[in-house]
């Protein structure tokens, strides 16, 4: 990509962002962070005709949503059924009936909640539930959860809404901190008590934000498919002319860990070795027995490896750390996920198909992971053309920490 391209991208970028605040489309859950949805929007805008996009590594379906604005239909794959279902639900097209019914039911489900004529549900099995939540606003959402329940058909676009609103609710009403890798929470006996009315208060307001970005949706949206993106071709047979995605990242950073709270609260997890399971059958991740394996773990023997990735596994390897040899085996598998990904790919491509996969580079004990190179370099040995690696920001105050879009075309 050259200095006037990326110009113009940020350009696009600035104006499909200010356009996102108003509407508040993409944020349901604000797990998708601002700058990516820009940049989702700026690559979804360069295409200038009609095209089926993929996204293999969906998360919370943004660029399901940006492509449909845009005119295009996109298919995308996720290993997490909590987010197939948030991105059917933030994906889904909604009449305004539909949303006139939502609002009513949303009156009613707190009406049940204020008079205390509902059942509350029992707390999800969380781990250490009351660091979460405080006794009262804990009281409070297991009523709000049973009266969603009681209110609405659990098949019903209305049911839909109604929990991605209280998802919402439950992470508004929460002692945790998400701003840091290490999730932290607030103490208790410090905080406030939230009365009853204003508790209500914020799930009416988190499910008029809902709604208000549901009534915002494209009449044709894509499809958010349920799968591994080791092996597109099992779960879709359509070809596509552009790539566009966010991989998980090599920071050995729990994918689970932002959700747990969503996952237990809509019964995705019953305990944390459900968790564990989920993260090891993910790409980068790593929680609780997914860290335990990765001290036995052996490459299948469909491994890629360069100079470059050699010789990080190396120097992380013989670091003086405990940890090294996880570590390594940790990268050396991420990778190898990933070069499966890679070399499933084509068969799912029309020819002159254009990538972007936007990732960050790692350091693991001050070692840089290049893993935009890596990337690169894979895409080369597969046949691809026209490899770049164009960085698009710093991720934090480490200056060596950088995101790129790794873009490439398949030829034909």
């Amino acid at each position: 990509m050259n200095a006037a391209v990326g110009h113009n991208l940020q350009q696009r970028a600035e104006y499909t962002h200010k356009h996102n605040l108003r509407t508040g489309r993409h944020g349901w859950l604000r797990l998708t962070p601002a700058y990516s949805v820009k940049l989702v929007e700026a690559l979804i805008a360069q295409c200038d005709r009609p095209m089926l996009v993929l996204d293999p590594f969906s998360g919370t379906a943004t660029t399901a949503l940006c492509a449909a604005y845009h005119g295009h239909k996109a298919v995308t794959i996720e290993i997490n059924p909590f987010l197939v279902w948030l991105g059917e639900a933030k994906t889904a097209h909604y009449s305004e009936a539909t949303l006139a019914v939502t609002r009513d039911t949303c009156a009613g489900v707190i009406d049940l909640v204020k008079r205390k004529r509902i059942e509350p549900v029992p707390p999800p099995p969380i781990h250490n539930i009351e660091r979460w939540w405080a006794p009262r606003e804990l009281g409070f959402l297991c009523a709000v959860r049973a009266a969603i329940d009681a209110v609405t058909d659990k098949t019903s676009p209305q049911h839909r809404l109604l929990l991605v609103s209280f998802c919402r609710t439950l992470i508004a009403l929460s002692n945790a901190a998400f701003d840091h890798q290490s999730m932290s929470f607030k103490d208790n006996s410090q905080l406030p008590l939230i009365p009853d009315a204003d508790m209500c208060a914020v799930f009416a307001k988190n499910a008029q934000f809902v709604l208000n970005g549901a009534g915002d949706n494209p009449g044709a949206t894509g499809e958010v498919l349920l799968g591994d993106s080791r092996n597109p071709a099992a779960v879709t047979e359509a070809i596509f002319d552009r790539v566009i995605t966010s991989p998980p990242y090599a920071n050995r950073m729990s994918y689970i860990r932002e959700l747990r709270p969503y996952m237990y609260w809509l019964g995705f997890l019953i305990n944390g070795r459900d968790a564990g399971e989920l993260d090891w059958l993910a790409i980068g991740g790593t929680w609780g027995l997914a860290t335990s394996r990765l001290i036995e773990w052996k490459s299948s023997g469909n491994s890629y490896l360069n100079h470059l990735l050699q010789n990080s596994l190396n120097g992380i390897a013989r670091h003086e750390n405990k940890s090294g040899r996880i570590l390594s085996n940790y990268v050396a598998k991420y990778f190898d996920d990933m070069w499966a990904h890679f070399q499933a790919l084509p068969r799912r491509l029309a020819p002159k198909a254009e990538l972007h996969y936007i990732v960050g580079n790692s350091t693991f004990y001050g070692i840089l992971l290049p893993v935009e190179q890596i990337y690169a370099s894979m895409l080369q040995r597969l046949g691809f053309e026209n490899i770049q690696c164009s960085p698009v920001r710093k991720r934090n105050s480490k200056k060596e920490l950088i995101e790129f879009d790794v873009t490439a075309r398949w030829p034909g």
